[in-house]
C-alpha cells in the first residue's frame, strides 16, 4: 500500500504520458462520462489525450488535431486574489445552462513544473478535493513531476491532507532514471476487463529492481524527507536574501520543497539570468 494508501498499482508503460493516459481513461470508463477538467498552465504530456488536458498552447499545436473532451479552469492565484477559489468553476457546474458537460474528473499538479512553478496552496487542494467529492468528480493528481520527494513528502499532496481517486507518478520512481511509469487508484476503480488497456513495454524488468531498492532506501523513514525540508528551507532563504519578498526587485521567488523558481518581470533579464547560470554551471 503506497503510503498507508489502499491503491491499486497498474503499470501502464514506459513514460509518464503513459500514467496520464491511464488515468484519463479509466476515469471516463468509472464514470461513464466524457469532459475532463484542468487548469491553466497545466502539463500533462505529450500524447493525445494528456496533452488535451495540457495548457501550454506551443505544446498543443503539435497535436495537429483537434483535442476535445477537456475545459480549463483558473489554477491558483491566477486572479491574483481577486475572485474567490472556484466560484467560477462552481456556477458552472450547477448552472444547466453553462455548457459544461458533466466531468468524470479533474486533473491537477499540486506544483506546476512546466507551466512556471505555479505551487498550490494547501487550503486550495484541499477546497478542489471538497468541491469533486460533492459534484462526483474523481480527482486525479499528477505527481509526475512533484512526486517521490521533491516537495519533501513521498506523495506531493500529502501537506494538503487530501486523497486523490487517481495518482500518476513517473520521472523518479526508477531510483535510477529507468523508464517506469505508475497509475494508482482506488480499489473500487479497478474496472479494466481483461486485455483492455495494455501494451507492448509494460514494465522494464531492471527498473524494477531499481525502484524497489530506492524505495528500501529512502523511504523506509522519514530522514530523506527531513533532509528535503532542511535544504528546502535553506534554498527558500538564500533566493529572498538575493531577490527580496518586497516586490521592489522585479524578480518574484516561489516554489516549495527543493522545486524553486524566479519569475522576472522583464524578460530580457530572465534570460541573462539564465543563461549566466548555464555559464557557471
Amino acid at each position: 500500500e503506497p503510503r498507508a494508501l489502499p491503491y491499486k498499482v497498474m503499470f501502464p508503460g514506459p513514460t509518464g504520458t503513459n500514467a496520464v493516459e491511464a488515468a484519463l481513461k479509466l476515469a471516463r470508463k468509472a464514470t461513464g462520462r466524457e469532459t475532463v477538467v484542468s487548469f491553466t498552465n497545466a502539463f500533462h504530456g505529450m500524447s493525445l489525450g494528456s496533452l488535451a488536458v495540457t495548457g501550454n498552447s506551443a505544446k498543443r499545436a503539435g497535436a495537429g488535431v483537434t483535442l476535445p473532451h477537456a475545459t480549463r479552469m483558473p489554477f491558483d492565484h491566477y486572479f491574483d486574489g481577486q475572485v474567490p477559489d472556484f466560484l467560477w468553476f462552481e456556477r458552472l457546474l450547477q448552472d444547466p445552462g453553462s455548457g459544461l458537460d458533466h466531468p468524470a474528473a479533474v486533473i491537477v499538479e499540486t506544483v506546476q513544473g512546466e507551466g512556471g512553478i505555479n505551487v498550490a496552496r494547501a487550503e486550495w487542494l484541499r477546497a478542489l478535493a471538497d468541491l469533486c467529492r460533492r459534484h462526483d468528480m474523481l480527482l486525479i493528481v499528477d505527481d509526475i513531476q512533484m512526486g517521490c520527494g521533491r516537495t519533501g513528502d513521498f506523495f506531493s499532496f500529502e501537506e494538503a491532507g487530501i486523497t486523490p481517486d487517481i495518482v500518476t507518478l513517473s520521472k523518479s520512481i526508477s531510483g535510477y532514471g529507468l523508464p517506469m511509469a505508475l497509475c494508482l487508484f482506488r480499489p473500487e476503480l479497478d474496472l479494466w476487463e481483461p486485455g483492455e488497456h495494455n501494451g507492448t513495454f509494460r514494465g522494464n524488468n531492471p527498473a524494477f529492481v531499481t525502484a524497489t531498492a530506492a524505495l528500501d532506501a529512502y523511504w523506509r523513514d522519514d530522514a530523506l524527507r527531513e533532509r528535503t525540508l532542511g535544504r528546502a528551507d535553506r534554498v527558500e532563504r538564500a533566493l529572498l536574501d538575493l531577490c527580496g519578498d518586497d516586490g521592489r526587485s522585479g524578480v518574484a521567488v516561489r516554489g516549495r520543497g527543493l522545486v524553486w523558481g524566479l519569475e522576472f518581470a522583464d524578460g530580457e533579464r530572465a534570460e541573462a539570468v539564465c543563461r549566466r547560470a548555464f555559464e557557471t554551471g
